[in-house]
């Protein structure tokens, strides 16, 4: 399981099934993972740690998939990080999709501007030309651009889908439910009721939730979600934790979605 490094650190912070032990202190050492209420040492094949995202980033978004764009354009010196706002008017639909990619995001649906607060850096001096393959923003073409400022309400406001699904049932708003991290992997149904699957329908702009079913199946690693996310605004994935289980959960929801548009 591919994990970024904040998203550890959060885990490590809020998980009794991570731990760092041997080090000077509770943030430091060799990390073990609790299974069958044992404690062992995690293997490459448990996690390995990938860059997070260092070029990129949403600002006062509801979520790490939306908010206001902003680019680091000092690479080469990460002590001291330079951000700028970028102009819809240098930006498109590939250049989101590069984007959302690269934070671990699902596709765009919305780009605006100031949708999410207007400038709070400097503008960035070059019009991006991704085609929409690239892994990073700034791997894509650019082309120098005469603008310095951008207007008011100008700045890219973007928001990427949630990397949330449900698979195997009759529609996208009906089956197991599955979110990725790294990965796809299962959710754990255990405590999971219609409260719980009317935030997973919300989520997946499926409208209300229908019905919940749990199923069994034999110990494999899921994602266990902590119950505080019911009264939370942000994404599901803001609150996993990675466990082993026998428990799924699949979902109904209405179906009355409002179609997502790629708003420019």
């Amino acid at each position: 399981m591919d994990i970024n490094p904040l998203l550890l650190l959060m885990l490590l912070w809020s998980s009794e099934f991570m731990r760092l032990v041997g080090g000077a202190s509770r943030c430091a050492g060799t990390l073990e993972l609790k299974h069958l209420g044992e404690w062992r040492r995690a293997t490459s094949g448990d996690v390995s740690i990938k860059d997070a995202a260092d070029s990129v980033r949403l600002l006062n978004g509801t979520s790490l998939c939306s908010g206001r764009l902003e680019v680091n354009y000092n690479q080469s010196n990460q002590s001291k990080q330079s951000w700028t706002s970028v102009c819809e008017d240098h930006f498109d639909q590939q250049d989101a999709e590069v984007v959302c990619r690269e934070l671990g995001c699902g596709p765009p649906s919305a780009l605006q501007g100031a949708l999410h607060g207007d400038m709070g850096a400097p503008v960035w001096s070059k019009e991006f030309q991704c085609e929409g393959h690239e892994s990073t923003l700034l791997d894509c073409r650019s082309s120098n651009s005469t603008r310095s400022s951008c207007s008011p309400g100008k700045a890219v406001g973007l928001t990427c889908s949630e990397p949330i699904r449900l698979v195997g049932g009759a529609s996208r708003c009906a089956g197991t439910l599955e979110i990725k991290l790294g990965e796809w992997r299962p959710v754990d149904g255990d405590n999971w009721a219609l409260r719980e699957a009317a935030v997973a329908c919300k989520q997946l702009d499926c409208g209300s939730a229908l019905a919940i079913e749990h199923r069994k199946s034999s110990d494999r690693p899921v994602w266990r979600i902590q119950h505080d996310f019911v009264k939370s605004r942000f994404s599901l994935r803001e609150f996993v934790i990675p466990v082993n289980s026998s428990s799924t959960v699949d979902l109904t929801c209405s179906g009355n979605h409002i179609t997502s548009s790629f708003v420019t």
